[in-house]
């Protein structure tokens, strides 16, 4: 379960603009969700790999270039279905707890 909410989180962080790893790990920190490095790029990889992240490499200031990724318009419409799906269990663990 965790494992498909972080695929969902980071998907979020990059819907409206393109991050690096480093700062998605920083929004998910900043959001309570512990992510190290060798958790974050595989599932980059995959999620490149799968069609729905695409990158770049920008210039840094601060050091080497970095990788930026976004999303595809696969990624988004995957989105759609993740935000959907937990809408609809958000909605049912909601009743459950009023029960």
């Amino acid at each position: 379960m965790r494992k498909g909410m972080l695929e969902f989180c980071v998907l979020l962080i990059l819907r409206h603009k393109a991050a690096y790893a480093s700062e998605m790990i920083a929004e998910l920190k900043e959001a309570k969700l512990i992510v190290v490095e060798g958790t974050l790029y595989p599932l980059l990889t995959r999620l490149k790999n799968d069609g729905l992240l695409a990158y770049e490499w920008q210039e840094s200031t601060s050091g080497p270039p970095r990788k930026y990724y976004s999303l595809t318009t696969a990624g988004m419409e995957f989105l759609e279905q993740l935000s959907q799906s937990w809408n609809e269990i958000s909605q049912s663990v909601s009743h459950l707890q009023s029960l």
